[in-house]
């Protein structure tokens, strides 16, 4: 069996985030500062599935509707605008760049057991069984649209092709994204050629009862009788997670994290043809009505995503990255995995009838409380994580993750 070509690699302290982080004289900083950044692109994504009636189930059953400039076509005014602008800029990006940053630190963790003559998968598989109990758990007690279920599933195929040849590797990417541009537009084109009717508020209105008035049990209860349509997404675009996973190895083997001039390079690049092709192709999607939502949210959504890896790249590049504001999203991303379940609990406290009902109480406001909420929920991450990784060296579930994986061992 033949094994691809790696890059020499210095000395790393493990993450129990999901990625190997570089020691101090050797670490990409970027990577940190890009997780937080996806941290915080989940959050503004989320943050309207919890504030539309229905909670956030509300994509599936008919409240929030999926298709981020449908507001603003049906009622053209600035907070429309102002709401879908935004969200279409969220929708899929942060997702795809997370799935994308998942890879990477799956690259590092294998680099990393190279370096020290580990096997491999190896003690992987216990990482991998304990990211998808905690999905699990994150699913069933906090958040529908839980991610680390499907991470964990295909992080644990990605694995196994890390030790396979670089052609392999590179077959299986490709051919993963043609089958998830397949499925994409063969959906789209059936939504576009036969459009289905309504018949979703009957639904809504129950569930945006039982998210209003129900009680928390009540509320578990509905994700687990409804489990199989709530994973529809991760089932869906297990094609599309193949391929980020195993492009965001190739990213990392490519210099496109580093802080050199191959790294500028790359970043560059992401940033023109990312931005350039997507964005124009995502605000199209949104656009064109309900019909081309899988279209924004699966097939542009990847491009911006890149774009944003190069955007953020080149500001921290002109800009040096030690500011406040990167150094709360750096900070974020040490922690990245309490940071992403942390948002979704705050949400969850926040707006359903059991916590502070703030979704029906603060429905006047219209989508400028939800940017508030964004933007509140975003600063408490980052300064939580600034203070906490002052006196601790890992995030809460990070240590969990850490000594379980050890005992495991």
């Amino acid at each position: 069996m033949t094994e691809p070509h790696h890059d020499a690699v210095p000395a790393r302290v493990r993450d129990a985030d999901g990625a190997a982080r570089e020691d101090s004289r050797t670490r990409m900083p970027l990577l940190d500062l890009l997780r937080g950044v996806a941290i915080v692109g989940t959050l503004a994504t989320n943050v309207w599935l919890f504030t539309a009636p229905g909670g956030e189930t509300s994509a599936l059953f008919g409240g929030a509707g999926s298709v981020p400039m449908g507001r603003f076509l049906e009622d053209p005014s600035a907070s429309s605008l102002v709401e879908g602008l935004f969200r279409t800029a969220a929708n899929g990006t942060f997702l795809a760049l997370l799935t994308l940053m998942f890879g990477v630190g799956l690259a590092l963790q294998y680099r990393s057991a190279r370096n020290r003559g580990r096997r491999w998968p190896g003690a992987y598989k216990w990482r991998a069984l304990f990211l998808f109990v905690e999905g699990t758990v994150h699913f069933t007690l906090v958040f529908a649209f839980d991610v680390l279920m499907g991470y964990a599933v295909v992080a644990l195929l990605v694995a196994w092709l890390l030790v396979r040849s670089e052609r392999v590797q590179i077959w299986v990417m490709w051919t993963s994204l043609a089958v998830h541009l397949a499925l994409m537009s063969l959906a789209t084109a059936v939504t576009v050629l036969l459009p289905v009717g309504g018949g979703g508020d009957e639904v809504s209105a129950e569930v945006a009862e039982l998210y209003a008035s129900g009680t928390y049990l009540e509320q578990v209860v509905f994700r687990l009788e409804n489990a199989l349509i709530l994973r529809a997404e991760p089932i869906g675009t297990f094609a599309l997670m193949v391929f980020m996973f195993l492009l965001g190895v190739r990213l990392l083997r490519a210099g496109a994290f580093g802080d050199d001039d191959t790294g500028r390079r790359l970043r560059s690049s992401l940033l023109v043809r990312g931005l350039g092709v997507g964005l124009p192709l995502s605000l199209a999607a949104s656009l064109g009505g309900e019909e081309w939502a899988l279209a924004d949210r699966y097939m542009a959504a990847p491009l911006v995503a890149l774009g944003v890896i190069g955007l953020v790249g080149v500001l921290r590049d002109r800009f040096g990255g030690t500011g406040p504001t990167a150094n709360g999203l750096s900070a974020l991303g040490r922690m990245a995995m309490t940071g992403y379940v942390a948002q979704n609990v705050v949400l969850m406290l926040v707006s359903y009838g059991f916590g502070l009902g703030l979704t029906e109480r603060m429905a006047w406001a219209g989508p400028w409380w939800s940017l508030t909420l964004w933007a509140g929920v975003s600063v408490l991450l980052a300064a939580g994580s600034v203070l906490w990784l002052r006196r601790f060296r890992n995030g809460p579930l990070e240590a969990l993750q850490k000594k379980v994986l050890a005992r495991a061992r």
